[in-house]
């Protein structure tokens, strides 16, 4: 059975920072997790941070650096939950996963500046980037149809 690691918040699980989810009862996950095929994963809460937490950007790309609006650095344990991610999905042969947009963790191509201002860049959060980089397929929610499309003609 093809297995897909999943952002626990889209999934209904209050991990988000905000103690929240974001799952939006997309019929398409309802349906990849009635097949078994979701492993559901949070970096954040993996590496051992709390709900709630308070928010995190990525301050810097290079050397990389996040931290709270406080300027309490947060690298570390964003790295260890990536590393984590990573682990999992090869330890399930997982080739494609469903992350959770502008996260620091999880956002694919944007994320907030790293000003905490509500302002979006170009970027990719930790887990993300590091999936990428051993050419795991990064999804977000707001791209369901063509994760579907995907993982048909897998």
């Amino acid at each position: 059975m093809r297995k897909i690691l999943v952002s626990s918040c889209l999934l209904g699980h209050k991990v988000r920072y905000d103690g929240k989810h974001s799952a939006s009862g997309d019929q398409l996950i309802q349906q990849w997790s009635d097949r078994g095929m979701i492993v559901p994963f949070c970096p954040e809460v993996a590496a051992g941070l709390p709900i709630p937490r308070p928010a995190v950007e990525i301050i810097s790309q290079q050397p990389l650096q996040l931290q709270d609006s406080q300027a309490t650095d947060y690298t570390q344990a964003f790295i260890k939950g990536a590393k984590m991610a990573l682990q999992l999905a090869q330890r399930h042969n997982i080739d494609c996963v469903l992350l959770k947009s502008k996260s620091p963790s999880c956002g694919r191509d944007l994320i907030y500046d790293g000003k905490f201002q509500q302002q979006l860049v170009s970027g990719h959060g930790v887990t993300a980037k590091l999936l990428m980089q051993h050419q795991i397929k990064v999804f977000t929610e707001l791209e369901l149809p063509e994760m579907a499309e995907y993982l048909r003609q897998e």
